[in-house]
């Protein structure tokens, strides 16, 4: 659903109050009925049913009578809570265009007050499984209890700690302003992603850049899990940024060293197919892979310098990498039953 956000000028605070009302709602029920909306609310004489009507006509919400009268947010409900409340805040005044889809992300532009320009990003987990979602009813009864909301929420708050922490950190990433729900606002950074590059002038530097940011990132503690052409942005200096970071996890994981191999390998693998620059043909480089040993003892030795450490404690809990890791396996199991659905078709 693209994201209208002209309709915000013409909602009342009302308006607001019942979506609000909703999202509250929802912490408990899928449906939210209109008695619990109108008692969250606060609003008298039908003013919550009238306020659904408007709601409902700018598709911020959705009606449901399967089971029993009720309604939930839609993403683009979710969306304008989220915007309001960093407009409340004096972050941004404007939203612009959309600049980039992930696969389960929109990023769009938006400005303050005074001109400046960021990058607004909005999580949506559970819209590239949505047909495998669809066609496997076990997989959503497992997920009763988290909404697609709430894990965009936890995506949202996860990228927002670690861009906070390793932008202090002094690691090439956008420098995060705000977070609210599932939106992350962040600096714009004047790059493209890597994935749009053919040549380059200088391949091994940029390369060796790529391993470097692998080891430094291990250093801290920290393994990417997706660290690939589509989340490096790369300047006309051919400088890196690195982006998307909800997938991310300690070196102390049990599956650390196979994720670490697997970042090293997808660098490897492009660089090799897509820019005809093979690491393993050139005699000058320092060495074409980083150790895990290696790295993982110098997170060790930092002990409370690792940030994996520091974000546990700053707001990101464990419970909470361990809810959207079993979102991340449940997809996983469901994009691969839909795959083989469509062989067998």
């Amino acid at each position: 659903m693209k994201l209208d956000v002209n309709a915000l000028r013409y909602l009342s605070k009302d308006d607001f109050r019942v979506l609000t009302a909703v999202e509250m709602g929802q912490k408990n029920h899928e449906l939210v009925p209109i008695e619990l909306i109108d008692s969250i609310s606060g609003l008298k004489h039908g003013g919550a049913f009238k306020s659904i009507k408007t709601l409902m006509r700018h598709k911020l919400l959705h009606h449901d009578s399967k089971y029993y009268e009720g309604y939930r947010l839609t993403y683009m409900g979710y969306d304008f809570l989220a915007i309001r409340a960093l407009v409340s805040r004096g972050h941004i005044s404007g939203v612009g265009r959309q600049i980039g889809v992930g696969k389960e992300s929109d990023i769009f532009e938006v400005t303050n007050d005074d001109g400046e320009v960021f990058a607004l990003k909005l999580h949506r987990l559970g819209r590239t499984s949505f047909r495998a979602v669809k066609s496997k009813r076990d997989y959503l009864g497992r997920r009763q209890n988290y909404s697609w909301l709430y894990l965009s929420r936890l995506a949202a708050l996860k990228e927002y700690a670690f861009m906070k922490a390793l932008y202090e950190h002094g690691f090439p990433v956008p420098q995060a302003i705000d977070n609210n729900r599932h939106a992350v606002l962040m600096g714009l950074v004047n790059a493209r992603p890597m994935v749009q590059i053919r040549t380059m002038a200088h391949p091994a530097r940029v390369y060796l850049s790529c391993m470097e940011l692998i080891s430094r990132l291990a250093g801290k503690g920290l393994i990417h899990c997706d660290f690939n052409e589509f989340n490096l942005l790369i300047s006309e200096d051919e400088e890196l940024t690195l982006i998307d970071f909800p997938q991310m996890v300690s070196i102390t994981h049990a599956n650390a060293e196979e994720l670490f191999s697997r970042d090293v390998e997808c660098i490897i693998r492009f660089f090799s197919k897509k820019i005809g620059y093979v690491p393993e043909q050139d005699t000058n480089l320092p060495y074409v892979r980083p150790v895990f040993a290696e790295v993982a003892s110098a997170a060790a030795a930092d002990g409370e310098g690792a940030l994996d450490v520091a974000l546990e404690a700053s707001g990101f809990q464990r419970q909470h990498q361990r809810v959207l890791e079993d979102y991340q396996a449940e997809v996983a199991a469901a994009d691969d039953s839909a795959d083989a659905e469509d062989e067998e078709e």
